[in-house]
């Protein structure tokens, strides 16, 4: 019972500092780094962090048998996850970005009922659907007046069946070994695949002209929204279903509107107040568990 607090409490921390990330991480991309160099920064800087945390503290190792597992594992949740989104999103508008990428909890929802015929319950469904209106409300202002784009909107669904899918494999690792352990491999074999990618761009990166906030930012997403949050949302998933951990999502446009009014950036609506209520309702329902 006290690890599933836990791994709650982690999740909501993990969101906070997403919700922090889109504040953040908009004014460093693209005037400073272009979205390949940073996808890289953060990529290479984690798998850098959490092999030294490992071959410090931990003596675990991964049996071959599972290495080409978690390079479909880091293929789904760091390569196609990170460069869809990105890509997306330069060439969509942010409020479609973020609709879209919504839909991730009833994406994992939905495969987990109908492949691995977990969690059929219609108190968890009805909360699921419950937090998407929420958040959709939220982000959208109540005015759904969306300007389609092709290329762009499809990239970041693919970013969010992505990442639905990532939850659902890797939560078999966390069964295994321990959350470092899967990370260093993860973000390893992340940043083979993207250095040649992301290398370019990297080499247009001026240094000597970022002031030090934007150097800040920097270190907050490659330490807070790389390494501490993909830490603390795959310890959580070695204790919650997948579709719990990624229901998680609908609270970060609600932190990030929070986190906007506390700093003067906008203000409480009756819009705001209705989404919040039908989140925390939907969050209600998916958390509270079956009585034994």
């Amino acid at each position: 019972m006290r690890k599933v607090i836990f791994s709650h409490i982690a999740l909501f921390t993990a969101n906070m500092i997403y919700a922090l990330n889109y504040i953040f991480a908009k004014d460093v991309m693209p005037a400073y780094i272009e979205p390949k160099a940073f996808i890289l920064i953060r990529v290479l800087s984690a798998a850098v962090i959490f092999f030294i945390i490992h071959f410090c503290f931990i003596r675990e190792k991964l049996d071959r048998k599972d290495v080409f597992y978690i390079i479909i594992c880091a293929l789904f949740g760091i390569i196609l996850n990170m460069l869809c989104f990105f890509e997306g999103l330069s060439i969509t508008n942010p409020i479609n970005a973020s609709l879209i990428m919504i839909t991730t909890p009833l994406i994992v929802y939905s495969i987990s009922c109908l492949i691995f015929r977990h969690e059929r319950t219609y108190k968890k469904f009805f909360g699921v659907l419950l937090g998407l209106v929420g958040s959709a409300l939220l982000i959208t202002d109540g005015k759904f007046n969306l300007q389609i784009n092709h290329i762009g909107d499809l990239l970041i669904f693919l970013n969010a069946i992505s990442y639905a899918i990532y939850l659902l494999l890797i939560q078999s690792m966390m069964q295994k070994y321990r959350p470092i352990t899967v990370l260093k491999n993860l973000f390893f074999v992340g940043a083979i695949i993207i250095l040649p990618i992301g290398y370019p761009e990297f080499l247009n990166i001026q240094f000597n002209l970022m002031p030090t906030g934007i150097i800040l930012k920097v270190l907050f997403v490659v330490l807070c929204t790389t390494c501490l949050a993909y830490f603390l949302n795959i310890y959580a998933i070695s204790t919650l279903q997948a579709s719990t951990v990624a229901f998680y999502i609908y609270l970060q446009p609600l932190l990030a509107t929070f986190f906007s009014v506390l700093w003067g950036k906008d203000f409480l609506t009756t819009i705001k107040l209705l989404s919040a209520f039908l989140i925390f309702v939907g969050v209600y329902f998916v958390v509270k568990r079956r009585p034994i």
